[in-house]
C-alpha cells in the first residue's frame, strides 16, 4: 500500500508511432501477456507521425484481453469533450470496463492551430479542462434527471442526452504541474499524472500538498485521488518504492518501447517493488555528491543544538533537500570543498517576522525551480519532436519550428533574467548585511558569490547555445548540455544556500522585499 492507501499497478507509456504499427500493438499485447495493469498512449493529433490515439485505443482494446488502456493524456482542444464521453463510455462498453481517462489541458498551440483548433491563454485552458470534466460526467450519469447541462464558457451542453453509462466508473486523470492545474486536480480528478523528467525534487511533495489542500477545501478526500507517474526504464526499484512510500505514487507507467525492456519492467521491477514497499523499504539512498547540508550535521543531515533539536524544527521552516541527482556529464561545481555555518544555540528564538523572511527565501527559489523545470520541458518536447516543421504540422512550413524555437528562446531569456536579479540582490545586499551582522558566516558568504558566478557563466552559454541551435536546428546536443550544466549548478546551489542562510535570515532579519 502507498502513503495514500492505494494498491499498487503498474503500466506501459508507448510511442504511437504510425511508421510501425504493428510493433505498436504488439508492445501493447506483451504488457497484456506480461500481467501488466495499463497501456498508455500520447495524444498528439497534429503530430502527422503519431497514430490517432483513440483509434489505437480501440485497436489494442480490441486485441488484449486484460490489461486496461488509456490516453497519457488525451489533446481536449483538439477532442470536443461531449464526443470524448461518448467515446470512452462506448470503448469502455466493448472492452468491458477496461478504459481509463488522462486529460490535459493543452499545448503545442501552433500545432493545435494548425490543426483547426482555438488558441487558449494558460487560465483559459485550464478553465476549458474543468468544463470539459464537468461535460463528460454529466453526459455519463445516465441516473440524473433531464438532459445534460453545463453553462461553461468554453464547453457546454444545453439539454443532451445523456449516456451511454461506462461499464466502470472511468478514472479521470490530469497531466498537471502548474498551481491551478494541481487546484483543479484536488477539486474534479479521480488521479493526477505528471511524468518524473519534468518533476525537480520536492515536486511531488509540493505538488501533493496542493492536491490535497484543493480536494479538503472541496470536502474530497485526497486519498481518493489517485497519484500516477509516468518514469524511465531506468529508473531502480529501490527509488520507485521510495516514491510510493514518501509520495503516495501509487501508479508507475515505464516509458518504453522496447518488449525486452517492458519484459524485464514486468517480471523484475515489479516485484521488487511490491516486495519492497511491503517490507517498509525502498527509502531514497545516500546521494553521491557532498551533503547539502552543513558538515556538522547528524542524522538526516539537519544541524542540531546541544539538546539534539533540529534548528529547522525549532524555525519550522525546511530548507529544500538535495536528493544529489546530477544530470550534466561532468560536475560543475566542487560541492565538497563548501563551508559551512556553526549551528545556532538552542537558546535562539525565532519571531515571525523572521519565519516569512526565511521562508521567502525558498519561496523565491522555488519559482526558479518551477521556471528551470518548465525550461527543460519545452526543450523536451521540442526534441521529441511533437511539433515539427517537416511533420507535426502538415499545412505549415518550416517557419513552425523556429516559431517554437523562438518560444525556447525567449522563455530562457525571461527565466535567465530573472536568476540574474535575484543573485544581483543577494550579492549587492543580503550577502553584506549577513557578514556584517555574523562575520563568521563570510566563508559561506565568499562561496555562494563565487558560486553565482559559475551560474552566470552556465546562462551566458545556455543563450551562446541557443544562438547556435537556431542556425542548426538539427543539433540539440549543445543546448541539451548547457542546460543540464546549469540545472546542476542552480538545484545544487539554491538547495546549500537555503541550509546555510535561512536559519541566519530567520535570526538576523532582512526585509523579505529585498531577497
Amino acid at each position: 500500500m502507498t502513503s495514500y492507501g492505494h494498491d499498487l499497478r503498474f503500466g506501459v507509456f508507448v510511442t504511437p508511432s504510425a511508421g510501425d504499427a504493428d510493433a505498436v500493438v504488439a508492445l501493447a499485447q506483451a504488457a497484456d501477456r506480461e500481467g501488466l495493469d495499463l497501456v498508455t498512449f500520447q495524444d498528439h493529433p497534429y503530430q502527422a507521425r503519431f497514430l490517432d490515439t483513440w483509434t489505437l485505443l480501440s485497436v489494442v482494446a480490441a486485441r488484449t484481453e486484460r490489461v486496461h488502456v488509456a490516453p497519457n493524456v488525451l489533446n481536449l482542444p483538439l477532442r470536443p469533450p461531449a464526443v470524448v464521453a461518448r467515446a470512452a463510455a462506448s470503448l469502455d462498453i466493448l472492452s468491458g470496463g477496461r478504459v481509463a481517462l488522462g486529460l490535459g489541458a493543452g499545448a503545442f498551440w501552433d500545432g493545435i492551430v494548425a490543426m483547426g483548433g482555438t488558441r487558449l491563454g494558460p487560465g483559459e485552458a485550464v478553465t476549458a479542462l474543468e468544463e470539459a470534466i464537468a461535460v463528460i460526467r454529466a453526459l455519463w450519469d445516465v441516473d440524473a434527471p433531464g438532459g445534460a447541462r453545463v453553462d461553461g464558457t468554453v464547453h457546454r451542453l444545453a439539454g443532451a442526452a445523456r449516456g451511454p453509462a461506462p461499464a466502470h466508473d472511468i478514472g479521470v486523470w490530469v497531466g498537471a504541474y502548474k498551481p491551478r492545474m494541481l487546484g483543479l486536480v484536488g477539486r474534479v480528478a479521480d488521479g493526477w499524472l505528471p511524468s518524473l523528467p519534468y518533476l525537480q525534487p520536492g515536486d511531488l511533495r509540493a505538488g501533493n500538498a496542493r492536491i490535497d489542500r484543493a480536494a479538503l477545501a472541496e470536502g474530497r478526500d485526497p486519498a481518493d485521488i489517485r497519484r500516477l507517474l509516468n518514469v524511465g526504464a531506468d529508473v531502480p526499484a529501490a527509488e520507485l518504492a521510495r516514491l510510493a512510500r514518501e509520495d503516495g505514487i501509487g501508479t508507475f507507467i515505464v516509458m518504453a518501447d522496447d518488449a525486452a525492456a517492458i519484459r524485464s519492467f514486468a517480471t523484475e521491477v515489479v516485484p521488487a517493488v511490491r516486495e519492497l514497499v511491503a517490507a517498509g523499504g525502498g527509502t531514497r539512498p545516500a546521494p553521491a555528491a557532498a551533503p547539502a547540508a552543513p558538515a556538522t550535521a547528524e542524522g538526516d543531515g539537519t544541524p542540531t543544538d546541544a539538546a539534539g533539536a533540529s534548528e529547522y524544527e525549532r524555525l519550522g521552516v525546511t530548507p529544500t533537500a538535495d536528493d544529489g541527482v546530477r544530470v550534466a556529464a561532468a560536475a560543475v561545481l566542487d560541492e565538497a570543498s563548501r563551508p559551512h555555518r556553526p549551528p545556532s544555540g538552542p537558546e535562539v528564538t525565532y519571531t515571525r517576522r523572521g519565519r516569512l523572511v526565511g521562508r521567502h527565501l525558498i519561496d523565491v527559489h522555488d519559482m526558479l525551480r518551477r521556471e528551470l523545470t518548465e525550461l527543460r520541458d519545452i526543450l523536451a518536447q521540442v526534441r521529441a519532436g511533437a511539433v515539427s516543421a517537416g511533420d507535426a504540422r502538415a499545412s505549415l512550413n518550416a517557419m513552425a519550428l523556429r516559431q517554437n524555437d523562438w518560444t525556447l528562446g525567449a522563455f530562457c531569456a525571461r527565466y535567465c533574467a530573472v536568476v540574474a536579479t535575484h543573485h544581483g540582490l543577494e550579492d549587492d545586499a543580503i550577502f553584506p548585511h549577513l557578514v556584517t551582522a555574523e562575520p563568521g558566516l563570510a566563508p559561506v558568504i565568499d562561496r555562494l558569490a563565487d558560486e553565482h558566478l559559475v551560474i552566470h557563466d552556465a546562462i551566458h552559454e545556455v543563450d551562446a547555445a541557443l544562438v547556435h541551435h537556431m542556425t542548426h536546428p538539427g543539433d540539440f546536443d549543445r543546448i541539451q548540455a548547457a542546460i543540464d550544466v546549469l540545472t546542476d549548478a542552480l538545484l545544487s546551489h539554491l538547495s546549500y544556500e537555503e541550509w546555510e542562510l535561512v536559519e541566519p535570515l530567520a535570526r538576523l532579519g532582512f526585509h523579505p522585499g529585498q531577497v
